[in-house]
């Protein structure tokens, strides 16, 4: 049963925003982002592969976690367009910089994958592909979600009609720092933030309240929560080093499983920790779509209990 809130009271505000330009490489945390047809403007735009073209992730090349990415200032301002002088920028330990030019035309790479995904991508060039192969040990290329020619749906299950790149699943993550608070009182040691990789930070709401979130509005768009987010080993992996250990998953196994939240539904095996969202106003034409840190939350509708959200 889904509960209706009249309420002009915002529910939480917008604390932090993070881009992932490179899936499975460092954030960037930034004032304000623009919203595009697939979330955040140049959110998970990137991607490290494999010589068969298949996805790298921290899940198998945990040392993703120490490269830091930088795009131009402006590039998180709405409208703008890259040149050829405008670079995204790749560091990491014991590496010079890589530079990579945003304007040039690039090659295609055709067979690329990621979890049910396969097309074609655009190919960075020798110079990125060596800089990844010598980091990372093993032949490995740079590519780029290639917008004109591909598309990369959201499960029609969950969200019928949305778009992604090389994000997991879906456009926007969005986790509460009252979630975040909570876990770290059951905690020996207590973890940021990064090990969640979320796009919005949200503060000043109960803890895990997000769950229950099903529409809401930030700023003047609408957002759907659409499914709760099912996390793997990554929270694990200490982002300042690339080290893995056993939490925050075995903490959150004792209260934030299937078998806690939904005792009654199907049982997966899986652990919830934050919520998936898209924007219904993507889909739409139309400037000025951007989301800043500062901004309300007001939620217009949430599910009764975490076993009724969609999981």
């Amino acid at each position: 049963m889904d509960r209706v809130s009249s309420s002009e009271e915002p529910t939480a505000k917008i604390s932090s925003i993070f881009i992932y330009p490179i899936k499975s490489c460092r954030g960037i945390s930034v004032s304000q982002a623009p919203i595009s047809t697939t979330g955040l403007r140049w959110d998970r735009q990137w991607l490290v592969v494999n010589s068969k073209g298949r996805a790298y992730t921290q899940r198998v090349e945990p040392k993703l976690a120490l490269v830091e990415v930088e795009l131009p200032k402006d590039a998180f301002t709405e409208g703008w367009e890259p040149t050829k002088s405008s670079y995204l920028v790749v560091r990491a330990p014991g590496m010079d910089a890589l530079k990579v030019c945003l304007g040039k035309q690039c090659a295609k790479a055709d067979g690329v994958s990621v979890w049910e995904w396969s097309g074609s991508a655009l190919d960075e060039g020798d110079e990125a592909s060596q800089w990844f192969s010598t980091y990372l040990g093993k032949p490995s290329r740079l590519v780029r979600f290639n917008a004109a020619s591909e598309t990369r749906a959201v499960d029609p299950k969950f969200a019928p009609g949305f778009k992604i790149m090389f994000s997991d699943g879906y456009p926007f993550l969005l986790i509460s720092q009252g979630s975040l608070d909570a876990l770290n009182k059951l905690l020996k040691e207590s973890v940021p933030i990064n090990r969640f990789r979320p796009n919005i930070l949200v503060d000043g709401c109960e803890p895990f309240s997000e769950d229950l979130w099903k529409d809401l509005r930030i700023n003047r768009f609408k957002f759907q929560g659409v499914k709760l987010c099912s996390r793997c080993k990554v929270p694990t992996i200490n982002q300042e080093n690339g080290i893995a250990g056993s939490e925050p998953s075995e903490t959150l196994k004792k209260f934030r499983s299937d078998k806690v939240l939904r005792p009654n539904k199907k049982q997966q095996g899986k652990v919830y920790f934050g919520q998936n969202l898209v924007c219904k106003d993507s889909l739409t034409q139309g400037k000025g779509k951007a989301i800043s840190v500062g901004d309300c939350v007001y939620v217009l509708s949430k599910a009764s209990s975490p076993a009724e959200a969609a999981a």
